[in-house]
């Protein structure tokens, strides 16, 4: 009998996330599933595992409505830090490949490089460890005085889930054992419409254009502002990136790490996607 897919599911958004519950529940039929998660909000921290000293990490036991088994923790730190631990073996299993997210808003063009939802991934993939970072685009919030919480409440989990299970076997069932990060991004879509998936590179420029900080006194202080940022039109991206694919409607596949970002090299995922898109 095949020994079972040991993979660990985290994210940035925190435990109680529905996008990390959904990409827990998923990718379970492929593996025994282990989530380490942070047990707040964690969203730009990148790669950082913080202070360790100063924060004294806890471990708590958490659940996951549906998931099979109980290797649920969450952690008062960074994805990061998540991972470290677990790759330390703090929870009795050392991971196949760690999947991370699913990330409310798409992690593309520049903000790949803040994300905690890619860092976490990058964290495992320096010890040896695959990874998969699973973000969902919103492709309409913060208008006509939308809160984030409103447009988080409105997405759909359960393409970007079906799309990151499908990824998870491909991997797992690659014979080319090199650690990578695949960072998917998908539209906020029901599968159904979403016709097409493209092998993208990271954009050089951010998804907003023309983006500007600037400082505002903060009234009845003296020498203190609030940071204040003009968001710029909307960008497309150039030919073959990220930021373009999305903008298109389609599944933006990038390899994080690897010398050739739009090569497939033998992980299957090309044509994992192709069956299940198009």
């Amino acid at each position: 009998m095949a020994k079972r897919r040991q993979i660990l599911v985290t994210n940035d958004d925190g435990i109680d996330s529905l996008g990390l519950h959904a990409l827990a529940c998923a990718v379970a039929e492929h593996g025994d599933v282990m989530v380490v998660a942070p047990d707040q909000e964690y969203s730009g921290s990148s790669s950082a595992i913080g202070s360790i000293f100063d924060i004294e990490p806890e471990a708590h036991r958490r659940s996951i409505p549906d998931l099979p088994g109980d290797n649920v923790w969450a952690i008062n730190g960074p994805p990061a830090l998540c991972i470290l631990f677990a790759r330390m073996g703090a929870f009795g299993v050392q991971p196949d490949l760690i999947v991370s997210g699913i990330n409310p808003g798409a992690n593309v063009g520049r903000s790949v490089y803040h994300s905690g939802t890619v860092g976490a991934c990058l964290t495992g993939r320096n010890g040896g460890v695959p990874g998969i970072a699973v973000s969902q685009a919103l492709q309409e919030w913060a208008t006509d005085g939308q809160t984030w919480e409103e447009a988080i409440a409105k997405i759909d989990w359960s393409t970007a889930a079906v799309i990151a299970a499908r990824a998870t076997k491909a991997v797992l069932d690659s014979a080319s054992g090199e650690p990578a990060v695949l960072n998917l991004n998908v539209p906020d879509k029901p599968l159904a419409e979403i016709s097409k998936w493209a092998w993208t590179t990271i954009a050089e420029e951010p998804p907003q254009e023309s983006s500007r900080a600037r400082l505002e006194v903060i009234g009845g202080h003296t020498n203190s502002y609030r940071v204040e940022i003009d968001w710029g039109s909307k960008w497309v991206g150039e030919n073959g990136s990220d930021v373009n694919a999305i903008a298109e409607g389609k599944v933006s596949a990038t390899w994080v790490g690897r010398i050739r970002a739009e090569a497939d090299q033998g992980s299957g995922i090309g044509a994992a996607l192709d069956r299940l898109i198009g």
